[in-house]
């Protein structure tokens, strides 16, 4: 990349990976401090939330040191390539898990609470971070680009992203097998949440006030949970067809701003996700707002603490009164 490009693709990288981790950081804060974390679906919106953490602590200060080309190892150089992906499979696997939650809570109500525990539902947010490494790392045993390997003679080569990773599996197996189907699954199982909730609905319209506001809280958390989807697609799409391009159509010259603007809104995602948490979740929106108080309360309390020019002691024993600007004679008396 042209060097001014490149400053200005690791500044953003750079603002991007502080806005995840602080975000994301709040996130699971907030989560914690409400007591949500007893419902099965905090749980799951946390494990989301540390995939995001994950992206800006470790996923793009790796990329940036990808970018940068420095002379490594091979398998050095696969290895951060690998830890690069498990974010992503991380986030798709979770999110599905969030929507087969959902699913469950709106198709057996009086059932879920037994069949869909804390206990089970950390398990599975487990269960997706094993398979999400297992998928990831796949390249590591074997599905690498073998020719990168020969072409050196010396066991270091120039790091890149694209040098290691083979675009038959970010395209055939991450794009089409693990991106693609689960989105799938999720986009039908969102639009029968909403039809049933919304036929529930028209069902029991003025007969019971509980189950008109249950089905309306069902729908308020699934739109928000709807919206963070929505973003994930956004922001990974655009990265995903690039690839299938070059993939698909070796002769099409992507133009390397097309494919740094993918990498940039893929990373993206992870930043804005706090956000669709603050406007959509009242939960966490009530939580943020008692921590940004507290925050307020502490500033305006040291402030107040701050100005102790209106009474010092004195070394002699006697005590002088000093009247500031602000204060007046018949405030002392």
């Amino acid at each position: 990349m042209v060097l001014g490009g490149g400053f200005i693709y690791i500044s953003l990288e750079v603002l991007i990976a502080v806005g995840c981790c602080l975000g994301n950081v709040l996130v699971m804060w907030a989560v914690w401090r409400s007591g949500a974390l007893n419902q099965t679906t905090f749980c799951l919106i946390v494990s989301l939330a540390m995939a995001d953490f994950l992206v800006g602590a470790v996923a793009i200060p790796l990329a940036v040191v990808v970018d940068v080309h420095v002379m490594i190892p091979f398998h050095a150089c696969l290895f951060i390539s690998c830890v690069l992906i498990v974010p992503l499979q991380a986030s798709v696997l979770t999110l599905l898990a969030i929507a087969v939650d959902r699913y469950l809570r709106v198709c057996i109500p009086f059932r879920y609470k037994t069949t869909v525990t804390k206990k089970r539902s950390w398990i599975i947010a487990a269960v997706c971070w094993i398979l999400a490494s297992v998928l990831g790392f796949l390249p590591m045993f074997g599905w690498y680009n073998h020719d990168t390997l020969t072409h050196y003679n010396t066991t270091s080569i120039d790091c890149q992203f694209i040098a290691v990773i083979p675009t038959s599996y970010l395209v055939h197996f991450i794009f089409e097998g693990c991106f693609l189907p689960p989105l799938a699954v999720m986009i039908t199982l969102y639009c029968y949440i909403f039809f049933k909730i919304r036929r529930q609905s028209r069902r029991r319209a003025g007969v019971a006030a509980e189950t008109g506001a249950y089905n309306q809280k069902e729908h308020k958390l699934a739109s928000s949970l709807v919206l963070v989807l929505a973003l994930f697609i956004v922001c990974w799409l655009p990265l995903h067809l690039i690839q299938a391009i070059r993939h698909y159509n070796q002769n099409i010259h992507v133009p390397s701003i097309a494919l740094y603007f993918g990498i940039l809104l893929s990373h993206a995602n992870s930043m804005v996700n706090p956000v669709g948490y603050a406007f959509k979740i009242p939960k966490i929106k009530q939580e943020y707002r008692k921590i940004w108080m507290k925050v307020i309360g502490r500033q305006q309390q040291a402030d107040i603490n701050t100005p102790a020019s209106n009474t010092t002691d004195s070394c002699d024993g006697q005590v002088h009164v000093r009247i500031s600007p602000q204060v007046g004679v018949n405030d002392i008396i």
